[in-house]
C-alpha cells in the first residue's frame, strides 16, 4: 500500500488528508447523533407527567437541559413558562428559537462531510490528469520517437490510482452524509412534535381556571 501511495505522487496527499478528516467526522457524528443523546423516546411524556400539576423547580429544569438535545429544547419552554402570565406566542417563540439552535448543532460538520464526498472524486481525477500529463510529457521529451507500450501502460495504471483512491474516499463519505442527514431530519421532526405537545400542555396549565 505504501508503494502504491508513493507511486501515485503528491496529488494523493490531499486525498489522504480528506480520508482522515472524513473518518474523524463520521465517528464524531455517529457518537453525537445517538438517539439517547438527542431525543430519548419517552422524554416528552415524562416532562408532561412531571408538570401536570405545576411547573418544576429550576434545578429540575437545569437537569432536563443537560439530559439531551431535546431536553434542552423542552427546558427552554419550561423556562419561558415560569414568566408571570406567559403568552402563547412567547412560549412557542422560545421553543422555536431553541429548536433552531438545536438543529444547528445537529447539522454541525455535515457540510464538511458532504464537501469531502463531492470533492474527493474531483481530487482523484485531478491527480490522474496530472499523472497523465507527466507521463506523456516525459515520453515526448525523451526523443525516442515512441514510448515503450509496457512502460506507458504501467504509468497510466499508476496515474489511475488517484481516481480509485478518490472514489474510495468519496463513496463511504457520501453514504455517511446521507445517513446522518436522514437522522437529523428525523430528529428535527421528533423535536418539533415534542415542542408542540409541550407548548399545548403549558398553555392549558397556565390558562385561568374557571
Amino acid at each position: 500500500m505504501l508503494s502504491i501511495l508513493q507511486a501515485a505522487g503528491w496529488p494523493i496527499v490531499p486525498l489522504l488528508l480528506c480520508s482522515v478528516v472524513a473518518l474523524a467526522l463520521i465517528i464524531e457524528r455517529a457518537l453525537s447523533l445517538r438517539t439517547a443523546r438527542v431525543a430519548p423516546p419517552r422524554l416528552v411524556d415524562e416532562v408532561i407527567s412531571v408538570t401536570r400539576a405545576n411547573l418544576p423547580s429550576q434545578d429540575t429544569i437545569t437537569k432536563l437541559s443537560e439530559n439531551s438535545t431535546l431536553g434542552t429544547v423542552l427546558a427552554h419552554g419550561l423556562q419561558a413558562a415560569t414568566d408571570p402570565r406567559p403568552s402563547e406566542e412567547h412560549l412557542r417563540g422560545a421553543l422555536e428559537a431553541a429548536g433552531r439552535q438545536a438543529l444547528y448543532q445537529l447539522e454541525r460538520n455535515l457540510n464538511a462531510l458532504g464537501t469531502i464526498a463531492a470533492a474527493a472524486p474531483l481530487l482523484g481525477l485531478l491527480g490522474t490528469v496530472i499523472g497523465m500529463i507527466e507521463i506523456f510529457g516525459a515520453s515526448g521529451a525523451s526523443g525516442t520517437g515512441g514510448a515503450n507500450p509496457q512502460d506507458l501502460a504501467h504509468g497510466i495504471s499508476v496515474a489511475l490510482y488517484n481516481t480509485a483512491f478518490g472514489l474510495i474516499v468519496a463513496i463511504p463519505s457520501l453514504i455517511a452524509y446521507r445517513h446522518f442527514r436522514g437522522r437529523v431530519d428525523g430528529f428535527a421532526l421528533q423535536m418539533e412534535l415534542a415542542a408542540d405537545r409541550l407548548a399545548s400542555h403549558l398553555i392549558r396549565l397556565n390558562a385561568p381556571r374557571r
